[in-house]
Parts: C-alpha cells; structure tokens; sequence
C-alpha cells in the first residue's frame, strides 16, 4: 500500500523535469534573440569608437545633450559612404580614383595589399549576378567521404586546359564549419559533382550549425508555389 511519502519523491523528480523542460525551452527563445542583440549593440559600439573620435568636439550630441548617443557613428559613416560612392560615379571621382591608384601602383608593399583588398571587396559588394549558382556533394578528402560545396562557375582558360580531364570542370568552393567564409576551392569533373535541390542558403545554414540544421525537404509531388 502507498502512501503520500512513497509518492513525494516522484513528484519531486516530475517537477523538476518540468522545470528543466521549461528553462531549456527559454534558453532556445533567449539566447538568439540575445545573442543577436549583443552582436548589433557590439558592432555598433566598435564603429561609433572608430568614427566619433574622427569628428571634431563641438560637433558632437553630448556636447549639448549630455548623454552619448550610441549609433551616431554608424549614421556618420553610412552618409559619408553614400557621398563618396555618389562622387566615384562622376567624372571627376573616376578621375581622382585613377590618380589615386596610379600612385599605389608605385609602391610594391602597398601596391600587394591593395590590389588584394580591392579585389575582395569587389567580390563581397559589387553589385553583380555573380554568386554561388548551386549547392552540391562532392567526394572530399577522399571517395567514400561526403562534403557540401558550393558550385561557382566552371573552369575555364589554363586550368581547364592543363587539368587531365575529358570533360568539363567545376570550380567549387568547400567551405569549413562553423565559418563558411573560410574554406578551399577545388575543381572537380562535372561528373563528380552532384547538385542539390536546397538553396544555397540552406546549405549554408547545415554548414554552419554544423549538420544540426536541415532544411525541410519538399514533397516532389507537391505543386510549386505561385
């Protein structure tokens, strides 16, 4: 026969089950939530402590106000990004951004380091269609071991000339988890390379939670949203 001092030690054990059901539940609400205002408040803070002391003591809020106020860096910098992005289109932006390269051009350290610069951020912010076209599969390190890569064009002039293969080339970039934006470019026979149905974003998103995160798989019988 039970009695109520059997039945205590279970209720104790199903009370804190649920409370720590509930508290891991709040923690996966919290914490991108969190994390993702932490990151914005973070980068603001370094851009404003990057462009403030640039601008002269008189000109700033608290000099009248009293109080700092965060995120005016960030609005100095964007309007002065937009102005100088509206002079480079003119005649004489193009014209003083020729000079200015020219004179780069004279110096070999300085010359290195910004022709590398300069081409990365062509590549992250130039306004083009040019991107990753597919997700795939590839075989890497070695057969029999599955890797995502991301297909950005085929290869082409000396590489796809000199490459002991019969048939076409894919340059794919293999990127490393958690961050995707370091990883390696390969080529690979277009037959060794299996493209994928999920975007681009998705994989992305398997990469970098490393394999926690799959996408939701469609219904090939499901028709296609208008």
């Amino acid at each position: 026969m039970n009695t109520p001092f059997d039945e205590e030690p279970h209720r104790r054990g199903g009370l804190l089950a649920s409370l720590r059901a509930s508290f891991l539940t709040g923690l996966v609400v919290i914490a991108p939530v969190g994390l993702t205002i932490w990151l914005i408040w973070t980068v603001v803070g370094w851009i404003d402590g990057f462009v403030l002391p640039l601008i002269p003591q008189s000109f700033r809020p608290e000099q009248y106000i009293g109080i700092n106020l965060r995120g005016l860096g960030v609005i100095i910098f964007l309007l002065f990004t937009i102005m100088v992005g509206w002079i480079a289109k003119g005649l004489i932006g193009r014209s003083l951004i020729s000079f200015a390269e020219g004179v780069v051009d004279r110096m070999p350290v300085v010359r290195s380091i910004y022709s590398g610069i300069k081409q990365i951020s062509e590549t992250v912010f130039a306004q083009t269609d040019r991107s990753f076209e597919k997700a795939c599969l590839i075989q890497y390190p070695r057969r029999g071991i599955w890797a995502i890569g991301f297909v950005s064009t085929q290869g082409k002039g000396e590489v796809a000339r000199k490459a002991e293969t019969g048939g076409n080339l894919l340059s794919v970039f293999v990127p490393t988890t958690p961050n995707p934006t370091s990883g390696f470019l390969l080529y690979f026979p277009e037959e060794d390379v299996i493209l994928l149905d999920m975007t681009v974003e998705d994989a992305a998103k398997l990469v970098i939670s490393a394999g926690l995160v799959y996408p939701n798989e469609k219904d090939p019988s499901e028709p296609p949203k208008a």
